[in-house]
């Protein structure tokens, strides 16, 4: 179940604001300051589940960088697969550096 979306201010729109939490999913989407009350808006973001956004991106510049940043499947669940083996390989390898 999914309960939380971590984005940053290039999805700062409202309707998905609204559709998300009518969803029952938090958003924490910083806000773009335009006004001094966005500001405010953005010093209430948690900011350990804000962080989380920029190691999610952090990983995938990382897949991106060892694996390029196409996938050759054509198939939707061809391309989820080679994603997951991608992720799997470069975990194997982190743990092997350790």
């Amino acid at each position: 179940q999914l309960t939380t979306i971590t984005a940053d201010k290039s999805y700062d729109w409202d309707a998905l604001r609204h559709e998300l939490k009518d969803a029952g999913i938090r958003p924490v989407i910083k806000h773009r300051e335009f006004y001094a009350l966005d500001k405010a808006h953005n010093a209430r973001h948690d900011e350990d589940v804000y962080h989380r956004r920029s190691i999610v991106e952090a990983i995938f510049f990382a897949l991106k960088h060892r694996f390029g940043e196409t996938l050759r499947a054509r198939t939707w669940f061809g391309q989820f697969r080679e994603l997951i083996l991608k992720a799997a390989v470069r975990n194997i390898e982190q743990a092997v550096r350790l």
